[in-house]
């Protein structure tokens, strides 16, 4: 026998918002990848670059809590809709500037914020909408999708951005953004997403202050997710040091043909994970996934910053990539479980400004300790040239690779700790599930 009527009819509409999106990703990890080569190029340092990913984090993280509960109260195929408009109107302002030759290093922050603004509606909304629509057991399977959405875009974009930036300009760049926001927009025209219910019963009902703050009182009630997000903000804060130089390190030693290469290879084994967890679906206690998987991808990490040999960092990269996929769709089928539809808005939300908090710290300290601290220690008279530049190498890159070995090291060795911690490693168990299949 074959699934229910309903439930083929919402696969197929959660793969019709997701293929959009799919697209969505690849044209705005275009204008990204473009974006941060501009800036690098520009300025050479890494600190320009890390302040630029600083701009696309605060306004995100100022506004996730009301944006939640709006999400929660607002149709949320509407929420997708205007939030893709919108940050498909920053780009054309970003092709307006190039094209009168007016860019600034200024505008490309300001965008990012505007475009980090309508992230903290769009996000919240979109991982609420399996719920609506997918039954519980392929939650697993549909956070797996989401992930093959990442890769394909990880794969993509550095590839194809390469390609177009010497073909047509980095406004010709933006112009394939554009187009792929309106193939996202015209998927959200042809479907129909259902509304959770909202009763009087509904949990933190009441003013938007009110329903602003639910998402954390809610979390603080349920030891296991609060901690699940505890060891997520420590494993991002680590993330943020390696995302704000990983393209320092490369640039340091390689060209930008390099840099492309190695993000697309390693998207490969991204994709290869997300098909896997899509397929799978995880262990059946999902926390061992998250756990297994956080603790593999450090190591990965750490591999990046040992030396600076191509292949090494690819090897790496891949291994981190392939490994990351399985943390993070093993998560969202927890949360999915555990979380009532008619409050995910905010709760994801707040999920999310609390794992991501401290990661914009990262970014502001990534640049000013690798360019004046670790980058000087490592140089080939540095203080550490003749100790741990034996291991890791002198010279340019490597104090930025010393702080992405660190980090590694630091995101494998959390989970370990994370493990002894009664109510994460049996919140599936000590939590019961709040979402009834669909159908």
């Amino acid at each position: 026998m074959g699934r229910p009527p309903r439930e083929r009819t919402g696969m197929r509409t959660f793969l019709t918002i997701w293929t959009g999106q799919l697209v969505s990703l690849v044209g705005s990890g275009l204008t990204g990848f473009a974006l941060g080569v501009y800036l690098y190029q520009r300025t050479g340092q890494a600190t320009q670059l890390a302040l630029s990913m600083v701009a696309a984090s605060l306004p995100n993280l100022l506004l996730l809590p009301f944006a939640g509960a709006l999400v929660d109260r607002w149709d949320r195929r509407r929420v997708l809709i205007l939030s893709d408009t919108g940050a498909a109107v920053i780009t054309l302002a970003f092709f307006a500037l190039l094209a009168a030759g007016r860019l600034e290093v200024w505008h490309v922050y300001a965008g990012n914020a505007l475009s980090s603004a309508l992230g903290a509606f769009q996000r919240p909304a979109y991982m609420a909408v399996p719920s609506l629509l997918v039954p519980k057991q392929h939650f697993g399977r549909v956070g797996g999708l989401m992930q093959v959405a990442d890769a394909v875009s990880t794969i993509a974009a550095p590839l194809l951005a390469g390609f177009l930036v010497a073909a047509i300009q980095i406004e010709g760049v933006l112009l394939v953004d554009l187009a792929t926001f309106l193939v996202a927009v015209g998927t959200l025209l042809a479907v129909r997403i259902p509304n959770p219910e909202r009763t009087a019963s509904t949990p933190g009902r009441g003013s938007l202050l009110r329903e602003a703050a639910f998402g954390w009182t809610y979390l603080r009630q349920r030891r296991g997710l609060l901690g699940m997000l505890i060891l997520f903000a420590i494993v991002n804060f680590s993330l943020g040091f390696y995302s704000a130089l990983f393209t320092p390190l490369v640039l340091s030693r390689f060209s930008t043909e390099v840099l492309g290469s190695l993000l697309s290879v390693s998207g490969v084994a991204m994709l290869v994970g997300s098909l896997v967890m899509s397929a799978w679906g995880g262990t059946r206690r999902k926390i061992y996934t998250v756990l297994g998987a956080i603790s593999l991808s450090g190591l990965g990490m750490a591999a990046v910053g040992l030396r600076a040999n191509a292949l090494l960092i690819g090897a790496g990269n891949l291994f981190f990539f392939a490994i990351v996929p399985l943390a993070n769709a093993a998560s969202q089928a927890i949360w999915l479980a555990k979380v009532e539809p008619g409050v995910q808005g905010r709760v994801f939300a707040a999920r999310m400004m609390i794992g991501s908090a401290i990661t914009p710290l990262a970014y502001l300290l990534a640049g000013p300790l690798a360019d004046r601290v670790a980058e000087p220690l490592m140089a080939e008279e540095g203080a550490l040239a003749g100790s741990l530049g034996q291991l890791l190498g002198v010279g340019a890159g490597r104090g930025y690779g010393l702080i992405i070995v660190l980090t590694g090291l630091l995101v494998a060795a959390a989970p370990a700790v994370t493990a002894t911690v009664r109510p994460i490693r049996r919140v599936e168990l000590e939590l019961p599930d709040v979402v009834l299949p669909a159908g």
